[in-house]
């Protein structure tokens, strides 16, 4: 999130889900930070399936700008508002452990060095911060049984941490509107999708796009009620994403037991996702937000 006014408005929603009597947490990414300091070191900026690239030079740099300025300025503006916010990453308490992982591309595994992926979260520190009333704004890095820190994908992270709170909602906000049926052609985007819907679609999706998705495809699948893809520019989208009514962008869900009626209709329907039309996909927006919320 690198729009002001956006991040302010941010951390009032979460500020108010807290005080709503909900318990949010907050994994937030830095990827436009990330790699403004990389072009100021001259290091290299590269992204294989939408994973960065990370090398120990890049670590440092991931571990440096997400947990030393965007972490303390998250916190700082839910502090604004009183006593709640408390930074931490994934490293602490062992909270998150990582091995490292590959990116696919074209079916073929992908170096891409110091990325990993989570397969353990000990959620009890976090569980106690939401206890004491506290918001956990938590950086994506996260240790190895081996020793090795890693870069964390901030989307597959929300989602680990997600499941290990058994959360009622993962809440994703980007840059766009919502998953696009047929980017950059189409201008509709799909309103919802099934765990099977997403596992269809992924091989169509663009590269940015397809953390996001497996991030929602895992969570769902391992008891997330619903997962949400939402357009971070609009105002108040953390707000819009927690009530049914006023959820915008995609929703992916769980695969039914049996087909849901309410689901299905002439045209625009199908078993696995819903169409909504919207403008064209390619009109600029000002700001761009990385923040990720579970819900739990």
């Amino acid at each position: 999130m690198v729009d002001e006014e956006l991040k302010a408005t941010f951390a009032e929603d979460v500020v108010r889900l807290r005080r709503a009597g909900l318990f949010p947490v907050v994994v937030h990414g830095g990827g436009p930070q990330i790699s403004r300091m990389l072009d100021r070191l001259d290091l290299e900026v590269r992204f294989e399936a939408g994973l960065r690239v990370t090398t120990p030079d890049v670590m440092d740099v991931v571990r440096m700008v997400l947990t030393g300025r965007v972490q303390r300025e998250l916190v700082g503006l839910i502090n604004a508002h009183g006593p709640l916010a408390v930074g931490m990453s994934g490293e602490d308490a062992h909270t998150m452990t990582a091995v490292r992982r590959a990116a696919w591309v074209d079916g073929e595994p992908v170096d891409i060095g110091l990325v990993g992926d989570i397969v353990d979260v000990d959620a009890d520190t976090i569980r106690a911060l939401l206890d004491r009333g506290r918001i956990p704004v938590v950086s994506p890095v996260a240790r190895g049984a081996d020793g090795q820190v890693y870069n964390i994908n901030a989307d597959l992270a929300a989602s680990a941490l997600a499941v290990a709170l058994d959360a009622e909602k993962l809440l994703m906000l980007t840059d766009v509107e919502g998953v696009y049926a047929n980017w950059p052609h189409s201008t509709d985007v799909i309103e919802r999708l099934t765990a099977e819907g997403v596992e269809k679609l992924m091989p169509e999706l663009s590269s940015g796009m397809l953390p996001k998705m497996e991030g929602c495809l895992r969570a769902v699948r391992a008891g997330v009620r619903t997962a949400h893809v939402l357009d971070g520019r609009v105002p108040h989208s953390v707000l819009r994403g927690v009530a049914p009514a006023e959820v915008h962008g995609t929703t992916v869900v769980p695969d039914p037991r049996e087909t849901d009626p309410e689901r299905t209709g002439p045209d625009r329907t199908g078993p696995d996702r819903t169409y909504r039309e919207t403008k064209d996909p390619r009109q600029a927006h000002p700001g761009r937000t990385d923040q990720k919320a579970s819900t739990a």
